[in-house]
């Protein structure tokens, strides 16, 4: 089997660095909401609901978590989950997408369902795959921030082994 795209290389590693920010977080804390934010836990779901949407839904053409999508969208209202369930719902959703994000190549990225997602021009598979990166990565600074904010200490404060775990490679070898 070949390799993984890049791009799916650098989602799994940036999802190690997701988990790798909630470590050691309480359940108590997970849901503690410091307004105007959404609490850590809701994160974790609203990140799963973007892997489901993503990768799941229009990817694949299922969704096996229909309450995560009701519950954690764009738009939805805060609550304040626990993190067991979350997190379960985010294995299970991460573990389905593994195998078909495997498959996508650069011709697979430049695919196009689900249409525009509300945003001027095409949105491919390519385009919704660096979006979850980036959003992921927005979520993890803000729960670093939440979680400075409950006084938590010894937290990660820089990206982990990228160089080992997901270095740069072009998508394909010279």
């Amino acid at each position: 089997m070949s390799e993984p795209h890049p791009l799916v290389v650098q989602l799994r590693f940036t999802r190690s660095e997701f988990l790798r920010a909630i470590r050691g977080l309480s359940e108590a804390d997970a849901s503690r909401r410091i307004l105007p934010m959404n609490c850590i836990a809701w994160n974790v779901g609203h990140l799963a609901w973007q892997e489901q949407r993503y990768f799941l839904t229009i990817g694949q053409g299922r969704t096996p978590l229909p309450e995560v999508a009701e519950r954690f969208q764009v738009g939805a209202p805060a609550s304040t989950p626990a993190l067991r369930e979350v997190l379960a719902a985010w294995r299970t959703i991460t573990a389905e997408a593994g195998p078909w994000l495997d498959t996508l190549d650069v011709y697979g990225l430049l695919s196009q369902p689900g249409g525009r997602a509300g945003r001027p021009g095409p949105t491919t598979l390519g385009n919704r795959l660096q979006r979850t990166i980036y959003h992921y990565w927005y979520h993890i600074g803000e729960n670093l921030a939440i979680r400075q904010l409950l006084g938590h200490r010894r937290l990660p404060q820089f990206v982990g082994d990228i160089d080992g775990e997901a270095p740069y490679r072009p998508e394909t070898r010279p």
